[in-house]
């Protein structure tokens, strides 16, 4: 008999949360009994799963009894607060936040680039940020024919990737322009529809927001390479739910676009989509709730002999969040 698992899923309500269920049902991931949990506002709603009415019910330290598995996306101060009392309680933790992503003795997955780091959690894995793993996806199969030894990396970052309430913020600025209405940004800090900005997260002494160092530093993790050089900039772009990325990178030796565009089509989890005589490179609305990370646009880099240029795009709360953390439970 196939072993099923008592699962919970921490952020139910939240824009990764509610993906977090779908993609379980539809990868028919087996779940003996699943438990949602969430803030007290959150609680009395209930969700369905596999045609079943399922109860939110309030997150506490005590949650977590008989869980095997528990997919966390409640931000990282949750996490923190919650994650050590669901180890404790015999689960295997599965963290969609920055809470653990650059502890030591946390492993950082990305199933298709390094599975083999499950086997040495201690209780807690991590879910890498939404643009390194898009961005890993594509780029491992580049590494595997020849180490890159720098990325330039310019991101295009959809509303998805603040939340839910970033999602109606674009929908409902979007209407208050085409109306002729004054745009009051709520959520993030500048207009957004109509407008893209530089990423709304801390600048650091360096120049670099945190979402540009998450993706330095995740990068070198999740490759075992602290040699590779990472140049990110991150800009939000007025798109709900797919990441954009193009990706400069030099390796040690020169990569064809013949030999790169052969190892992308045997790659797990990417899908070519590079027809330069219609102009047709990946784009949001074509990666919008699919699992594989669109990859095309490949092209020699002018300005480096060892050089290849990419344009990507996934979709943020499936690959960049709700599938990769599932595809992690399915490695447990």
């Amino acid at each position: 008999m196939a072993k099923s698992f008592n699962v919970a899923v921490v952020g139910a309500t939240g824009a990764v949360g509610v993906e977090m269920l779908k993609t379980l049902e539809k990868r028919n991931f087996p779940v003996k009994n699943l438990k949602l949990l969430a803030s007290e506002r959150s609680v009395g709603k209930t969700l369905k799963f596999k045609g079943e009415d399922v109860k939110v019910e309030k997150l506490t330290e005590d949650s977590f009894g008989g869980v095997d598995i528990a997919l966390f996306s409640a931000g990282a101060s949750r996490s923190r607060d919650f994650a050590s009392h669901a180890v404790k309680a015999g689960a295997v933790v599965i963290d969609n936040s920055s809470a653990f992503r650059m502890q030591a003795d946390v492993p950082l997955i990305v199933p298709e680039v390094n599975p083999e780091d499950v086997k040495w959690h201690k209780g807690i894995i991590a879910n890498p940020n939404c643009t390194t793993i898009i961005m890993l996806v594509a780029l491992k199969p580049l590494y595997d024919i020849s180490p890159i030894k720098r990325i330039i990396v310019s991101t295009y970052q959809c509303a998805s990737g603040a939340g839910a309430k970033a999602m109606e913020e674009l929908r409902n600025e979007t209407a208050d322009y085409l109306a002729g209405r004054p745009v009051v940004p709520q959520v993030l800090p500048h207009p957004y529809a109509f407008n893209l900005f530089s990423h709304n997260t801390t600048i650091g002494p360096n120049g670099y927001c945190e979402e540009e160092m998450k993706m330095v530093n995740e990068t070198r993790k999740i490759m075992h390479d602290d040699k590779i050089l990472v140049c990110p900039t991150c800009v939000r772009v007025p798109c709900l739910r797919s990441h954009a990325e193009a990706i400069t990178v030099e390796q040690e030796r020169k990569v064809s676009v013949e030999e790169a565009l052969a190892a992308f089509a045997k790659a797990p989890g990417l899908k070519i989509v590079n027809d330069a005589e219609r102009n047709y490179f990946p784009m949001p609305v074509d990666s919008n709730e699919q699992y594989d990370v669109l990859v095309g646009r490949v092209r020699d880099d002018l300005s480096s002999p060892n050089g290849l240029a990419i344009f990507v795009c996934g979709d943020q709360l499936l690959k960049g969040a709700a599938l990769n953390a599932v595809q992690v439970a399915e490695l447990l």
